[in-house]
């Protein structure tokens, strides 16, 4: 899908309604077609948003790093339009917070970081994003923009449903 298609889709992403559990009709059809196809979603597609679409959606937001509700709005429709993470922030060297703690994690578990989960941008960080980055075959220059997020998006995480309850 080219680069001018995807925009294409992304803004007819944003006139879908929002779906959640009890939603019924064409667009939760097209929803569980899209989440089959991103291999999130193995049931019989009916058009009703039960406990299995909603798992499926909460899986995929995981996966693209959004908040895992389970409720399919903008963001969520554009994600899966797009097939990649969306409104990531871009991070570098001497970046901090959240995004760079979810950046750790994930290098940890692709087996590129060995240092502590801390939130901070430094050089063990740096080192392993450029890492991820060569392994990825995109230009290694230690910084984790959109192309870099969606190829942490690829990395296999173990989801658990209960994680944000806590």
């Amino acid at each position: 899908m080219s680069f001018t298609t995807k925009m294409k889709s992304t803004q007819q992403a944003i006139t879908k309604p929002q779906l959640q559990l009890g939603s019924q009709g064409q667009a939760v059809l097209e929803l569980e077609q899209m989440l089959t196809k991103l291999r999130v979603y193995r049931q019989p597609v009916k058009g009703i948003f039960n406990s299995s679409v909603e798992f499926a959606v909460k899986l995929f937001q995981y996966r693209v790093f959004l908040s895992p509700d389970g409720i399919v709005g903008p963001l969520t429709w554009q994600a899966l339009y797009t097939e990649a993470p969306v409104n990531m922030p871009v991070l570098k060297f001497g970046s901090s917070g959240e995004a760079v703690t979810t950046v750790q994690e994930v290098l940890t578990i692709s087996q590129h970081y060995r240092g502590s989960i801390d939130g901070q941008f430094a050089t063990l960080t740096d080192r392993a994003v450029s890492a991820f980055q060569k392994s990825f075959g995109i230009e290694a220059d230690g910084i984790v923009n959109q192309e870099t997020w969606t190829a942490l998006s690829q990395i296999p995480r173990g989801y658990d449903p209960n994680w944000f309850l806590t």
